[in-house]
C-alpha cells in the first residue's frame, strides 16, 4: 500500500495556559527553531517565557477558537478528508502535526500498521525553511530511526514556485479580491518572518518568499508588497515588519488594504488572530479605512486541485496512472 502524510505545524491541545505552556516548552525547544545552545536557552525559557507567553497566547488563541477546535487542525482534517475523497482508497492519506497532538511519529507507526510499505512524506510548507521543513523531516527520520521495518520514502519538495501553487493563489486571491466591496490600494503579502541570521547562514526562506510574492504579481497583474510577521525575541528579523508596514500606510496615503498570507498552507493564530484582529486594529487605529484579511488557500476547490496535483506527481511511478 501506499501511505501520503500531510504535515502541519502545530497547535494546543485547548486555548487555555497549561495546553499552551505545554505546547511552546515543545516548540521552543526544537534546535531548528531556536538555534541558540541549549544550556543559554532553557533557563530562558523555563524561567522567563513559559511563566509568561502561555497566558497571553492562550487569550489570542480563545480569540480564533471554533467549535470544532483549533482553526489550523480543523483546517489540516478538512484537507486531509477532502484528498482522501479525491483519491479513494489508495493512497492512505494521514495527517501529522510537527509538534502537539498527532505527532509524526505516531501518524508514521500508523500507516506502517496499515500496510504501507512506500509513504510520501508531505510537509505543507511552500517555502523550505530549517525551522519548518527541516524540523518535520527531522522528526521523521528520528521516528524511522525507531523502526525495524523502515517504508520506502519521499519527500514533497518546497513549491514556491510551482505552477499549480501559482495558479492556485492566483485563482483564489482574485476570487476573494472580486468579492470585497473595495478596490484595495495595496494588497499586502505577509510570510511568517524569521530571524535574519538564518538567511545569513544560507537558509533559502527568504528568496524563496520572495520570488512566490514575484509571481504572484506577474500571475494578478498588479504590484504586491512583501513583509514578515511573527518576530519574536530581540534578534534581528527578517524585514520589513508586517506591524511596521501596517501602521505606516494611513501616513503615507494608503488608506484600503487586503492581506494575504500565501506561505500558510492553513489559516491559524498567525493568520486569524496576529493578521485579522491585531494588524486590523493598527492599520485603522493609524487612519485606515478599509482593510480585508483574505483567506488561506485551506480547503478551498484551488487549494484542493493544487495539494491533489502536487500529490499525484510525486507518487508517479509508484502509483497506477488512472
Amino acid at each position: 500500500m501506499i501511505g501520503v502524510l500531510l504535515v502541519n505545524l502545530g497547535t494546543p491541545e485547548a486555548p487555555d495556559a497549561a495546553s499552551v505552556r505545554s505546547y511552546l516548552a515543545e516548540f521552543l525547544s526544537d534546535r531548528r527553531v531556536i538555534e541558540i545552545p541549549q544550556l543559554l536557552w532553557q533557563p530562558i525559557l523555563r524561567g522567563i517565557i513559559l511563566r509568561t507567553r502561555p497566558a497571553k497566547s492562550a487569550r489570542a488563541y480563545r480569540e480564533v477558537w471554533t467549535d470544532a477546535g483549533s482553526p489550523l487542525m480543523a483546517i489540516s482534517m478538512r484537507q486531509a478528508a477532502e484528498l482522501r475523497e479525491r483519491f479513494g482508497n489508495e493512497p492512505i492519506i494521514g495527517l501529522a502535526m510537527r509538534y502537539g497532538k498527532q505527532s509524526i511519529g505516531s501518524a508514521i507507526s500508523k500507516l506502517v500498521d496499515a500496510d504501507c510499505d512506500r509513504i510520501l512524506f508531505a510537509p505543507l510548507y511552500p517555502q523550505f525553511c530549517a525551522a519548518t521543513t527541516a524540523s518535520a523531516t527531522d522528526a521523521l527520520f528520528a521516528q524511522l530511526e525507531k523502526m525495524r521495518f523502515q517504508p520506502a520514502l519521499r519527500t514533497l519538495p518546497p513549491y514556491f514556485d510551482d505552477p499549480a501553487y501559482i495558479e492556485a493563489l492566483r485563482a483564489n486571491l482574485s476570487r476573494q479580491l472580486g468579492a470585497l466591496d473595495f478596490e484595495p490600494q495595496r494588497l499586502l503579502l505577509s510570510f511568517h518572518g524569521m530571524p535574519e541570521r538564518t538567511r545569513q547562514l544560507g537558509d533559502p526562506y527568504y528568496d524563496q518568499c520572495m520570488e512566490t510574492a514575484r509571481l504572484i504579481g506577474e500571475a494578478l497583474g498588479r504590484d504586491v508588497d512583501v513583509a514578515f510577521q511573527s518576530r519574536f525575541g530581540r534578534a534581528k528579523w527578517l524585514e520589513p515588519a508586517t506591524d511596521v508596514m501596517l501602521a505606516a500606510y494611513p501616513g503615507n496615503g494608503i488608506e484600503r488594504i487586503a492581506v494575504a498570507a500565501p506561505g500558510f498552507s492553513a489559516d491559524c493564530l498567525e493568520t486569524l488572530e496576529e493578521l485579522g484582529i491585531r494588524g486590523r486594529d493598527s492599520f485603522l487605529a493609524a487612519g485606515g479605512t478599509h482593510f480585508a484579511r483574505l483567506d488561506c488557500l485551506n480547503d478551498s476547490p484551488e487549494g484542493m486541485t493544487m495539494l491533489e496535483q502536487l500529490v499525484a506527481r510525486e507518487l508517479e511511478g509508484w502509483r497506477s496512472p488512472t
